[in-house]
């Protein structure tokens, strides 16, 4: 036990000794009068009979444990260093997260903003019509796009609209349609012919409907043909 005392005090000493060199920067120690050397221990245990031990193997221990405690804080820092850059992609991931969230919540929030504004327009656009004025608009829609898409269909519907709230045409459907030189059905007698027949479709109602509701697929134009330039939808081009 005695020995393993001895032991430990010369780690000791041999490690303050190396810190001390290291500071002042002194290559050796064994000058110094009040500092104990290896020697002198090694001589003492001699002295008493014990177990001598081995300078370079204790010499060996110290530096092994420097450099195990030198590993021991390397991992620990570098446990450390993974921690945080796990913790920060963690962040970064969470605040993605959080942006995308209310991107989307804005991008529907819009959406609905447009989509009540549209519905608000088109309730403003809608005109009350007596039964034979819707009939008569469902009649010109047949006569001047029976043959076209359905929002072609409405198009025609919604010139005729258009033309009401202008304030550059008369302000009735009915005055609108037999407007002179403006609608070739109506010159022809062809519209009056449909109108009494009720010879208009199902689809030409339900988008004589849907432009007086305001659906409006052209904008503000007032005329079509089936030629020129314009907005086209089927085979009309609308300006």
């Amino acid at each position: 036990m005695k020995y393993n005392q001895n032991r430990r005090l010369f780690r000791m000493l041999y490690a303050a000794a190396a810190s001390v060199t290291l500071l002042t920067g002194f290559t050796s120690l064994a000058a110094e009068k009040d500092t104990f050397s290896a020697e002198s221990v090694l001589v003492e245990e001699k002295a008493k009979g014990e177990t001598s031990w081995d300078f370079a193997d204790t010499v060996t221990d110290i530096q092994e444990d420097a450099v195990d405690q030198t590993r021991a804080a390397a991992e620990e820092a570098y446990r450390a260093y993974q921690k945080k850059v796990e913790e920060e992609k963690k962040a970064a991931e969470e605040a993605k997260r959080l942006a995308e969230e209310k991107a989307a919540q804005e991008a529907a929030a819009q959406a609905e903003k447009e989509a009540q504004a549209q519905a608000e327009q088109a309730q403003a656009s809608a005109v009350n019509a007596s039964a034979f004025e819707q009939e008569l608009l469902a009649a010109l829609i047949f006569c001047e796009a029976g043959n076209q898409p359905y929002d072609g269909q409405v198009a025609v519907g919604a010139v005729v609209m258009n033309r009401v709230r202008s304030g550059s045409f008369p302000d009735t459907i009915t005055d609108v349609i037999y407007q002179s030189g403006q609608f070739t059905p109506a010159m022809t007698g062809w519209l009056d012919s449909v109108l009494a027949s009720g010879g208009y479709t199902d689809s030409a109602m339900q988008a004589a409907e849907d432009a007086l509701a305001g659906n409006n697929p052209i904008g503000d134009c007032l005329y079509f043909s089936t030629g020129g330039g314009g907005y086209q939808l089927g085979d009309h081009y609308f300006r």
